[in-house]
């Protein structure tokens, strides 16, 4: 029985050195991101607005996230493209959308680094600015169509971005299909996978 116990303390331990040893501010860091999901999952299911609520009544459960990691969290400047393509995007109803491939960030991930586009359009005479993107978990632990990061740009052309994939989430057609959403191009595929964000919410 003393070996059986011996053997059971020494497979815990081994399994707490496997994790990720974070500091108190990325613990911290951790806490606010779960803090913001839970958040996320009772406006999701009570506001009217949301893609539950909103077009017919879709049944809700908590949206699925891979564990919050400080290693997703990037940083670059905005780097415009000296030629800004009007590209189309089509959505996932099969209709076509005008946008204008402005710019890229860069981020260093272990594989290299790599590109993420950031596309300009306008709404109502609003311009605004977004961010989607497909990976090597699309389709398999994440929503097939790609997922979405917002994205603010600043008037000081020499800021830098925080680029935070614990806060990739999903378009509202990956809950209902009553909605349409802009899919990634072939250009914002991403060879890696980003194992951070909101995993598909249907099994």
């Amino acid at each position: 029985m003393n070996n059986i116990k011996l053997i059971i303390v020494l497979a815990l331990m081994f399994i707490v050195s496997c994790g990720k040893d974070y500091t108190p501010e990325e613990q911290e860091y951790i806490n606010q991101i779960e803090d913001k999901r839970t958040e996320k999952n009772e406006t999701m299911k009570n506001e009217s607005s949301s893609p539950f609520n909103y077009k017919g009544k879709v049944e809700f459960h908590p949206l699925k996230y891979y564990d919050a990691d400080p290693e997703y969290v990037f940083r670059s400047k905005l780097y415009e493209y000296d030629v800004k393509d009007t590209v189309t995007v089509f959505g996932t109803k099969g209709e076509e959308r005008k946008s204008v491939r402005f710019g890229y960030l860069n981020i260093n991930f272990k594989e290299g680094e790599r590109k993420v586009n950031v596309y300009e359009s306008s709404h109502k005479g609003d311009i605004y600015y977004s961010i989607w993107f497909t990976d090597k978990t699309s389709s398999k632990e994440t929503y097939g169509v790609g997922r979405y990061l917002n994205f603010k740009k600043s008037p000081e052309s020499d800021y830098e971005y925080k680029i935070d994939f614990n806060l990739a989430f999903n378009p509202y057609c990956a809950y209902s299909k009553e909605y349409s959403c802009a899919m990634p191009t072939k250009e914002d595929y991403l060879d890696i996978k980003i194992e951070a964000g909101e995993k598909s919410f249907h099994d």
